[in-house]
């Protein structure tokens, strides 16, 4: 069976980097935000050519605290997007705010800045893109909208680590970034992880004291409402043996989405390919009759997965959001088909997908 993706087989690539990296911190008397979890904030902040990094205990909490810290609160809106995972939408209800939902462009598959300006009310407070896919959205007509409007943009990086607009790494546009490293993530770890990243040293302030309930610089006094979202030191640990091949990998992912696209079947709708900064955290075609590909591709022992259906729009968690058509996001949500993109997985291997999908292909067209 070829797997849709392996975060083990990245790990044991490194493994001997990695054992020694956590035998270190077990034979040390520091777990949680120790010197791992400082040396790394530092070197994640260069790498996303930011000034700060705070990290948390996981992408989820990066997104949420980042959004406290900017003073979104219950009544206030959260414009985003219904084509990604529920934890985009779930930390915005956690500051008490409300989702609210806007199509996606048929082409990038990311946040319509024509459909944000659109939905823009006096609730409005901010703006969360997810660069799905790790495919950059358009994150210039973002910014012009949220200065026009005065509003916040924390960009939800969790899938786009590396990932560049106009050589530019995303993460430094908005306020603030919010990163995970879960294990099938570009950067994962061992566990959950995750970061805010942002230029503005107040803000990366506000979220150190929120991670660490509330607790001022120097000191253990609480002095607002405070989470526990700390980051532990061997996921720390691990993280900073595997930051320094990300950009390889990144590369690696980038070949094998060229030799998807040419070896794909022509018909067969493929991600974007405008932008060279994508970072292909999946390869997702779209296929009309998805579930037929998905079973196809199993009977020849080739793992795929779906992302995202349902759409959070049609999720009961989100059903006190505004709720209104969003057709391209529906038209994906029922088409889209994840194929194997993590190079550990797919490298060698996409002649063999490919041809599995050309004889699906064919017997469709017959």
């Amino acid at each position: 069976m070829i797997p849709q993706a392996a975060p083990f087989l990245r790990i044991a690539r490194f493994r001997s980097e990695i054992d020694n990296a956590v035998s270190r911190v077990l034979s040390g008397n520091a777990y949680v935000l120790g010197p791992n979890v400082e040396a790394f904030e530092a070197e994640f902040a260069s790498f996303c050519g930011v000034a700060h990094c705070v990290a948390v205990a996981n992408g989820t909490d990066a997104l949420a605290l980042a959004l406290r810290a900017l003073g979104v609160a219950p009544g206030d809106e959260v414009i985003t997007t219904a084509l990604t995972a529920p934890a985009t939408a779930q930390a915005i209800l956690q500051t008490g705010a409300a989702p609210r939902f806007v199509d996606v462009h048929p082409e990038t598959r990311c946040i319509d800045p024509a459909a944000v300006a659109d939905a823009i009310t006096s609730r409005t407070k901010a703006i969360v893109p997810v660069h799905i896919f790790g495919h950059p959205c358009d994150m210039p007509s973002l910014m012009e909208l949220s200065e026009q409007n005065k509003l916040a943009v924390v960009e939800d990086c969790a899938q786009s680590v590396g990932a560049t607009l106009n050589d530019r790494k995303l993460g430094s546009f908005g306020n603030a970034a919010a990163y995970s490293f879960y294990p099938t993530k570009n950067l994962g770890c061992v566990g959950d992880g995750g970061a805010v990243v942002t230029a503005d040293a107040n803000l990366a302030a506000k979220v150190r004291s929120l991670r660490n309930y509330g607790y001022g610089v120097a000191d253990r006094v609480s002095r607002r409402i405070g989470f526990n979202s700390r980051l532990d030191e061997m996921q720390a640990a691990i993280l900073r043996v595997l930051l320094p091949h990300v950009e390889a990998s990144n590369r690696q992912r980038r070949k094998i989405a060229d030799e998807y696209r040419a070896r794909l079947p022509t018909g067969l709708a493929q991600p974007p390919t405008a932008d060279a900064g994508c970072v292909y955290h999946q390869f997702a075609v779209s296929c009309g009759d998805r579930d037929a590909l998905m079973r196809h591709l199993a009977r020849d022992d080739i793992a795929t997965a779906v992302h995202y259906t349902p759409a959070l729009h049609h999720h009961p968690a989100f059903a006190s959001s505004d709720q209104h058509s969003l057709p391209q996001t529906e038209r994906l949500a029922a088409t889209l088909l994840s194929l194997p993109i993590q190079p550990e997985v797919a490298a060698g291997r996409v002649e063999q997908i490919t041809e599995s999908i050309a004889r699906f292909w064919t017997a469709c067209a017959a």
